[in-house]
């Protein structure tokens, strides 16, 4: 009988042990899992999925917007159009997500993108958050107002009320250096320009290349400030410390750069809308 107890007690020892070893098992596996899940996105997944996921605004013409038929179309989704041939040998093999400027840091840090093309504007800020790679446009501010009450001056702003979207470079640039002029802030441009209209502000402030593309199509209004703040770079950005897509981003872009890929996305996208207003050697990074 104490043979037999004994045998028991080691066989209830031995499945313990087992049970033990397996959940331990369990646990690594779905620890291993869920770090797979968190892992940011490589070129051997996104070929994997047969498609490369890129954020793009789709109110913001000429950089990113849909046109009458629902299609993405812009200088930015001509150059992520490129990418996605480079990446998966078809250019449509690309699934255009639709941003907002607050959220384009968000989507990466997600997952819910690949690559951000959606006139990301480099800022020492967003660089400790996402990696950017190589730039292709230059900006500053701009600011537009109504062709009747033109602002030419910062001091006119004092204490009246400026439009801006959340999470651009207006917003941050008049947020800490402009604290007299009240800011009115906005998800989308479209929001954003037609509080303008509706005169909830005496004037917005975006990207001066916006701007004058704006007030070109809506001839009442004019950008009476057309540079404002340092000139800064655009480029699309990837998850912060995803540097096999950084890395192949970058000679990409450089390729497309010497084949002169870039110089024809200005000639279909932007130069339509600027024409010898704006020069594109003081556009284009190339």
């Amino acid at each position: 009988m104490k043979k037999l107890a004994n045998v028991k007690k080691l066989f209830a020892v031995s499945l313990l042990g087992f049970g033990l070893v397996a959940c331990g098992q369990n646990a690594e596996t779905k620890n291993e899992s869920a770090q797979d899940q968190t892992t940011t996105s490589s070129i051997e997944q996104i070929k994997k999925n047969g498609v490369v996921r890129i954020g793009v605004f789709s109110d913001k013409p000429p950089f990113g917007y849909l046109d009458e038929k629902g299609q993405n179309q812009g200088f930015d989704v001509e150059i992520a159009k490129h990418v996605a041939k480079d990446l998966l040998g078809d250019e449509n093999k690309i699934e255009f997500v639709l941003t907002e400027a607050a959220n384009r840091v968000e989507y990466l840090k997600a997952n819910k993108v690949d690559i951000i093309f959606a006139n990301f504007t480099v800022t020492p800020e967003r660089k400790e958050v996402v990696d950017y790679a190589k730039p292709y446009l230059k900006v500053a501010l701009g600011v537009v107002s109504p062709k009747d009450a033109p602002i030419t001056d910062i001091a006119q702003l004092k204490d009246k009320v400026l439009l801006v979207n959340k999470g651009t470079t207006a917003d941050s640039f008049f947020s800490k250096q402009h604290k007299e002029i009240k800011l009115q802030k906005y998800e989308q441009n479209t929001e954003t320009f037609d509080a303008l209209k509706d005169k909830r502000g005496i004037a917005l402030a975006h990207d001066n290349l916006l701007v004058l593309a704006w007030a070109k199509e809506n001839p009442d209004y004019t950008v009476g400030i057309t540079s404002l703040g340092e000139q800064d770079l655009i480029a699309p950005a990837v998850k912060k410390g995803n540097k096999e897509l950084l890395d192949w981003l970058n000679k990409d872009l450089e390729k497309l750069s010497k084949e002169g890929v870039i110089h024809q996305a200005y000639e279909k996208t932007l130069k339509p809308v600027y024409g010898d207003m704006v020069n594109p050697k003081d556009l284009l990074v190339e």
